[in-house]
């Protein structure tokens, strides 16, 4: 079992810390504000639930597995009714695309709530039926995972700012365990599969995807995914032709989740053992 409450004092203080020292949440409600966060978008599934995902190439869209999920039957989303709107602000998107194939990492298990691989390995990569070849839409490099104590940010959606994306341009790694990263960044529903940023010499770089909210001693926590080789491990799985629906498959009879009210949530999960 991940026991994120029985990390060691030393985290829990790193915690207050790195909170004393975090920025707050900033909504970009304006074209001034987002630009240059245009790769980030809402993944609207169905229209009744939602994750945040983040363009890594003209036709790629790097988020959480679990958004491809419904939490109550455990049966997989039809992905084909999911719907990446690049930079989706106040009714408006820089770009509007469906998706073709999405693959999640092959370690990854959506029946391990607690379990410390389920985060590690929540990534998923969609692809787009069209590539958005917007010429103010700049897809983002990835790279390694970041250190304990590395400045990070994160751009996102959720459930009480879905109509536009928030940034916390300053966070922090507080740990990594067993290959997790356990980070002080403001999320919540909604947040899930939302780009943790690098930026290192000023490039901004993807170095992790959000997957959960825990806590430790009380104190708020995100915790973040690995990435560079789930990355490559995507992408072989795209380069192989998988990825397409079955039209036997329960992934065609799954639920949609709805934003609000009682419903199985895709935004980010909480795990408090």
């Amino acid at each position: 079992m991940f026991q994120i409450l029985s990390l060691s004092l030393g985290l829990s203080l790193a915690a207050s810390i790195g909170l004393a020292q975090d920025t707050s949440l900033k909504r970009l409600d304006t074209g001034d504000q987002g630009r240059g966060w245009e790769a980030v978008g809402r993944l609207d599934i169905d229209g009744r639930g939602f994750c945040t995902g983040a363009l890594i190439a003209p036709d790629l869209v790097l988020t959480a597995a679990h958004c491809l999920f419904d939490k109550q039957s455990g049966a997989r989303v039809d992905h084909a009714k999911i719907e990446f709107l690049a930079g989706w602000r106040n009714g408006r998107a820089s770009a509007y695309r469906w998706v073709r194939r999405a693959v999640i990492h092959p370690d990854y298990s959506f029946d391990d709530a607690h379990d410390a691989a389920r985060v590690r390995n929540d990534v998923a990569l969609l692809e787009l039926h069209h590539p958005v070849r917007n010429t103010t839409v700049t897809p983002f490099d990835t790279d390694v995972h970041p250190l304990k104590g590395d400045r990070i940010g994160v751009v996102s959606y959720a459930k009480d700012r879905s109509e536009a994306p928030s940034i916390q341009e300053m966070c922090r790694v507080l740990a990594r365990q067993q290959g997790v990263l356990v980070m002080s960044c403001e999320i919540d529903h909604g947040s899930s599969g939302a780009p943790v940023l690098s930026f290192i010499d000023g490039a901004v770089r993807i170095v992790s995807v959000v997957s959960a909210k825990a806590e430790v001693d009380g104190a708020p926590v995100s915790l973040g995914t690995a990435l560079e080789e789930p990355i490559a491990l995507l992408k072989a799985e795209l380069a192989n032709g998988n990825g397409r629906l079955d039209a036997n498959s329960s992934s065609q009879q799954a639920r949609r989740v709805i934003v609000g009210g009682a419903r199985g949530d895709t935004g980010a999960k909480f795990i408090k053992p």
